[in-house]
């Protein structure tokens, strides 16, 4: 029987085969093949329960920001109403100064007639008494000044008591 090298490398080849078999090693790759299945199949379900609680983050931030917009929204209309009553309070308050403002100076206006006219009745009475005194001293003499001067201080005192 002739032996050749084709010979040698097929019972190399089961020699290989008979000693993986008897140390196990399909069973050990399969071993080795199951644990990293196992362990992709929880980095999956890692993976897949962290992108549901970062959707569920992610719809409470949304959430959250359209309670904020709408937040402040009403703080915008609360704040346009607010600036609109003072508006309409301030020009209220501005109306009634003006009014006010008015009356006084209608008033102060009146009183500025009266007393000028007092004033000229005044003038008037003075300049009257200064003519009739004029007329009186040329034309009356002691006796009828005297008996005039003691009938006006007669009149004063009567009036004062």
């Amino acid at each position: 029987m002739h032996f050749d090298a084709t010979f040698f490398a097929f019972v190399g080849l089961l020699l290989f085969f008979a000693l993986v078999i008897y140390l196990k090693v399909p069973g050990m790759v399969a071993k080795s093949l199951d644990e990293r299945a196992d362990k992709i199949r929880n980095e999956l379900a890692e993976a897949k329960r962290l992108r549901e609680e970062a959707q569920h983050v992610l719809a409470e931030y949304q959430r959250k920001r359209k309670e904020a917009e709408a937040e402040a929204a009403a703080i915008v209309a609360a704040a346009e109403r607010e600036a609109a009553a003072l508006t309409v309070e301030a020009k209220q308050k501005t109306e009634e100064f003006v009014a006010r403002r008015n009356a006084l100076s209608e008033q102060k206006i009146k009183q500025a007639e009266v007393d000028a006219v007092n004033a000229v009745r005044a003038a008037a009475v003075d300049l009257a008494i200064a003519a009739a005194e004029s007329v009186l001293a040329k034309k009356a003499d002691a006796a009828v000044q005297d008996s005039l001067f003691k009938g006006a201080v007669g009149e004063v005192k009567a009036r004062l008591n």
